[in-house]
């Protein structure tokens, strides 16, 4: 439940305030945001599941979102960013539907 309280403040605060992202940092926003959402639905997953554990939600946020960033950074520095991180989008959004449908299954019973 704090996860979800601090991801609403947090989505609530960069709209009122609109933070400038650097330039340099542009290309790694998308996907730390897209890592930090496949964490957020595991951890819901997980939750109705009853088998959610705060532990493994935190090192599986920050483990998602390192390495989404780390690949993309590679990705840079071997001049092919675009291609790894259309890459990391298409993982970590496959596993967000996954997620998905298992909390709509679980919600609906279906």
């Amino acid at each position: 439940m704090i996860a979800l309280l601090a991801l609403l403040l947090g989505a609530t605060l960069g709209l009122v305030l609109q933070p400038n992202v650097p330039l340099a940092l542009a290309p790694y926003l998308p996907v730390a945001v897209v890592a930090a959402l496949d964490a957020l639905f595991g951890g819901v997953r997980a939750r109705l599941d009853e088998t959610f554990s705060d532990r493994v939600f935190l090192v599986s946020f920050l483990s998602n979102v390192i390495l989404a960033v780390f690949l993309v950074y590679l990705g840079d520095q071997l001049n092919v960013g675009d291609a790894l991180e259309t890459a990391v989008i298409v993982v970590f959004g496959v596993r967000i539907f996954q997620n998905l449908a298992a909390v709509r299954r679980h919600v609906f019973r279906v």
